[in-house]
């Protein structure tokens, strides 16, 4: 006659616990951390339950596993739970800032927003279409001038970079990695000023300020790529008689295409949220301005930094507004990354048969 066991006896016998082990005393800690919040912090303390609760958790599963599974198994266990600790604690802020910006920006995110500028608007209404258009103005500028300079530059540091001009190169691009934005608005504002006179503030010489920013991260994320790429495929080339250039323009390039757009579109998500640089350099304007070369542009960062910091008598409507371009100014990274990912997807070297 055969003796039914169940599942958790097997595990046990096996040493090992069962898969619902950790949920479980997971559940129990916190429940434990609820039940004892008033004592410990004089009434219910999310923050505390889940610290408190946490925390016995990872005690009590390091003992249980121990004495289980073994001290190695154990050990190995703590360091999971813990990894994945830091990563839901990561996760924390990104999720209360979306739920937030679509709490605070949903409201007056309607047709007026995006049809509309702040031209004579005092209290309700008005929109940021002109904010809207100087952006995308102002970054399409930036990256006309960035990725075709950083592109080359890259590519002369991972393919024909010797010797103290490249070193030279290299160093100027790491010290650009970590110039301030602001320091970028006040040379393009210089810039400006010197070849066309003293208070020059116009959209492009916020697209130059915002290159300065875009072509160090462009070149350094582009140039590790191109290392990346196996020398034996520029060696078949070269072996076949092929020059450098073609090698470069037509094994090199497409191999690392798809991790050269995930940088280009970085780069571009890296200077699209910059606010310093272009209050300097593109300046405050209430009017839709379609000419970068002519007078000061708006642009969305800037649009939501004088609408939160420059209220009128009625601060809910400014605040509405605030809050909506920097939701427009989210939904509009997220669509350049999955641009980015279909055009890597599309261009990405196809393996197999």
């Amino acid at each position: 006659m055969s003796i039914q066991t169940s599942p958790a006896v097997n595990h046990l016998t096996a040493n090992q616990l069962p898969r619902w082990t950790p949920w479980a005393v997971l559940g129990g800690c916190l429940l434990v951390a609820a039940a004892l919040s008033g004592p410990m912090f004089g009434g219910f303390n999310l923050a505390g339950v889940a610290f408190v609760g946490v925390l016995a958790f990872l005690v009590v599963m390091h003992v249980l596993a121990t004495v289980v599974e073994g001290r190695r198994k154990a050990t190995d266990r703590l360091l999971t739970h813990l990894v994945a600790g830091a990563f839901c604690l990561a996760l924390i802020p990104l999720v209360s800032l979306l739920f937030e910006t679509l709490a605070k920006g949903l409201p007056r995110f309607d047709v007026r927003f995006f049809t509309y500028s702040m031209r004579n608007v005092v209290s309700d209404g008005g929109g940021a279409i002109h904010a809207l258009y100087g952006t995308l103005y102002v970054a399409g500028f930036a990256s006309v001038v960035s990725i075709p300079i950083g592109l080359m530059t890259a590519i002369y540091l991972a393919e024909y970079g010797r010797g103290p001009l490249a070193k030279a190169i290299t160093f100027f691009v790491d010290v650009m990695t970590g110039i301030p934005s602001i320091v970028a608005g006040l040379f393009a504002y210089a810039l400006m000023s010197v070849l066309f006179g003293p208070g020059t503030i116009m959209g492009f010489s916020g697209s130059i300020a915002l290159s300065v920013l875009m072509i160090p991260v462009i070149v350094r994320s582009v140039e590790e790529l191109l290392r990346l790429v196996p020398n034996e495929l520029r060696e078949a080339a070269y072996a076949l008689g092929v020059p450098k250039w073609r090698t470069i323009v037509q094994v090199v390039l497409p191999t690392a295409i798809s991790g050269i757009v995930s940088g280009i579109i970085l780069s571009i998500a890296r200077i699209i949220g910059e606010t310093a640089p272009l209050m300097i350099a593109a300046g405050f304007t209430a009017s839709l301005n379609n000419n970068p070369f002519a007078n000061p542009m708006m642009t969305l960062p800037v649009f939501v930094y004088d609408q939160y910091a420059y209220p009128g008598v009625e601060r809910e409507f400014f605040d509405q507004r605030a809050w909506t371009g920097a939701l427009t100014l989210i939904l509009l990274v997220m669509l350049l990354n999955l641009i980015g990912r279909l055009i890597a997807s599309r261009f990405a070297p196809k393996t197999g048969r």
